[in-house]
């Protein structure tokens, strides 16, 4: 995955930073959201054509920008220049989610689908595969993983459902991979397929939720606390060592039991964390609030001053509650 060293807003505006004829100019996100707090049945109108129709406008809407005599900007791109985009449109999507409002979610998917039909549309022009080749396959993909409901397999929770994923994935990678190349030997791993260019909490999650479909997986949830102490233990031996080396090996092992404990229990440890992010800000911000009240700045008070401060931003605010599990 790309650097996110540049902040969403600095992506934002590299990205809103089109010529002044652009026909892609209008109004801010912001401005935006703003009618539709105002109004919030704006742009939607009493009767809408069908989705099909919506869709192919679409889909010309984003052929013409690319097209001789549209948007200079967009007729730069690549799929290289957007993949920083993509990640962006990703993850505000994720804030529309956990700010709950469900105008930015709606706007917010829409861009994240922009995305894709950009990357689908350049890879139109190269003739590789266009939109209809992404849709037919997205389709077919999911009538075949869900053999339960287009099929005739009966299945009892949704673990065996991820079970039978897992296997039917795998069995599909088999049969492309003998296609492409019979004269060569090879392994299917169940976990082929998880990118190294992941963030590595999320790597770390999918990796153990595969293996775990397989059956690799710890047989109670007191098999991951001693691990835990265990993994506690060896980064304690490497500090007391003084081994850079090795305590750095065994905070990664750390952390990697971290996410095994929240996927066992059926967090997303992403999501887990940012939860927990958003929480220890609010709490800071109401100390910095409260230090201004009485002229000073945290950086001038002791250290039990921090705390007594810490301890009442606990009790005044707290960060939105963290949804449950997923099944």
């Amino acid at each position: 995955m790309p650097s996110r060293k540049l902040s969403g807003t600095k992506l934002k505006k590299q990205k809103r930073k089109r010529p002044a004829s652009s026909p892609r100019t209008q109004p801010s996100k912001s401005a935006r959201r703003q009618d539709h707090s105002t109004n919030p049945g704006a742009g939607t109108a009493a009767v809408r054509p069908p989705i099909g129709k919506l869709f192919e406008e679409l889909v010309a809407v984003q052929a013409r920008l690319r097209a001789p005599g549209g948007c200079p900007w967009d007729r730069e791109q690549t799929h290289a220049t957007l993949k920083t985009y993509l990640i962006e449109e990703a993850y505000e999507v994720l804030d529309a989610l956990e700010n709950g409002n469900v105008h930015e979610l709606s706007e917010e998917l829409g861009d994240l689908l922009l995305q894709v039909l950009f990357h689908a549309d350049l890879a139109r022009e190269a003739k590789t595969f266009d939109i209809s080749d992404v849709i037919v396959g997205i389709r077919d993909k999911m009538i075949r993983r869900h053999p339960h409901v287009f099929g005739d397999v009966k299945v009892e929770s949704s673990g065996e459902v991820l079970k039978n994923w897992a296997q039917l994935k795998a069995l599909e990678k088999e049969a492309a991979q003998e296609d492409s190349s019979r004269q060569k030997p090879f392994v299917t791993s169940a976990l082929d397929g998880v990118p190294r260019s992941l963030p590595a909490l999320l790597e770390a999650f999918q990796l153990t939720r595969r293996a775990a479909q397989v059956g690799f997986d710890w047989k109670n949830i007191q098999g991951i606390f001693e691990k835990l102490r265990e993994e506690t233990t060896e980064l304690q031996v490497a500090l007391e060592t003084s081994n850079s080396g090795d305590a750095g090996e065994e905070l990664g092992d750390l952390l990697f039991v971290c996410v095994n404990l929240c996927r066992f229990l059926g967090f997303d440890p992403e999501v887990a964390l940012k939860h927990s992010s958003l929480k220890f800000k609010s709490r800071f911000q109401l100390m910095e609030m409260e230090a201004a009240r009485i002229g000073q700045r945290l950086s001038q008070l002791s250290k039990e001053e921090l705390e007594i401060l810490w301890d009442a931003a606990k009790l005044r605010r707290r960060a939105p509650s963290l949804s449950g599990p997923e099944s």
